[in-house]
């Protein structure tokens, strides 16, 4: 669980978060969303120690990230996984060697124990076929899988997601979203995306935090936002006459 406590964000005399309250659960997919310059990207970048909020506190199961020293920052790390919005795979490894690359920099495992943790992951976003193929070798949607193997291969209680369904096409957008989702749950992770795709929030949304102009707007999960009244999310999520459409008809339903 990571919870954040009153987090205040400024670059020189504009305040990006002013007074940001929220707790991102164990074994949920917890959504930000907001629009562009809303500062849900630096909210992400406060979370993972990228950027210092003047106020407020940033708590890992009760750990605060702002009183930590330097090592105990690094120990937090590697509790982490990253997603990158583009995959951000080294072309000129291996999509086993890029799986295996957070685990040669910081695990103690010997080699046949690091190939063979890779080679797991790699099975479970079911890609092991793929493993001596390199990352110009497979498709846009296998290379972000390649990324979530990656990601989970040191077991990571925390996995940040950045716009992971960018660039791709609906249909592997929902595999990506299912994936990420079901892999949160078995392995019981504090799961953030930062996302714009609104499928993903009607789909995966298991807890939603809406950021509008720096002010946490609204939370909630997919099922409230079919019944919110709030107008600035609804003019968000439902922009599109055809999400209106399936709004109006799942309330009507009712």
């Amino acid at each position: 669980m990571i919870q954040i406590n009153s987090i205040y964000k400024s670059f020189g005399d504009r305040t990006v978060l002013n007074d940001i309250n929220f707790t991102f659960e164990n074994g949920k997919t917890n959504l930000i969303i907001g629009r562009s310059g809303s500062g849900k990207t630096v909210l992400i970048k406060c979370l993972v120690g990228l950027l210092t909020p003047e106020k407020g506190e940033v708590l890992y199961d009760g750990r605060n990230l702002l009183s930590m020293s330097k090592d105990e920052k690094k120990k937090l790390r590697r509790e982490m996984g990253m997603i990158f919005q583009s995959a951000a795979l080294f072309d000129s490894l291996s999509v086993l060697e890029n799986v295996m690359f957070p685990l040669d920099m910081f695990s103690s495992m010997t080699y046949r124990e690091r190939v063979k943790r890779a080679q797991f992951c790699l099975d479970r976003v079911n890609l092991i076929d793929a493993q001596k193929k390199y990352p110009g070798e497979i498709s846009g949607g296998m290379q972000k899988r390649v990324a979530i193997a990656r990601a989970i291969a040191l077991q990571p209680q925390y996995l940040f997601c950045d716009e992971p369904n960018s660039g791709l096409d609906p249909k592997t957008s929902l595999v990506i979203d299912e994936l990420v989702h079901s892999i949160t749950t078995e392995y019981n992770m504090t799961t953030i995306i930062n996302t714009h795709d609104m499928n993903s929030v009607l789909g995966i949304g298991d807890s939603i935090l809406y950021i509008y102009e720096g002010n946490k707007e609204w939370e909630g999960t997919k099922d409230d936002v079919m019944t919110s009244t709030n107008e600035r999310l609804n003019d968000f999520i439902f922009a599109s006459d055809l999400l209106k459409r399936v709004k109006e008809e799942g309330l009507a339903t009712k």
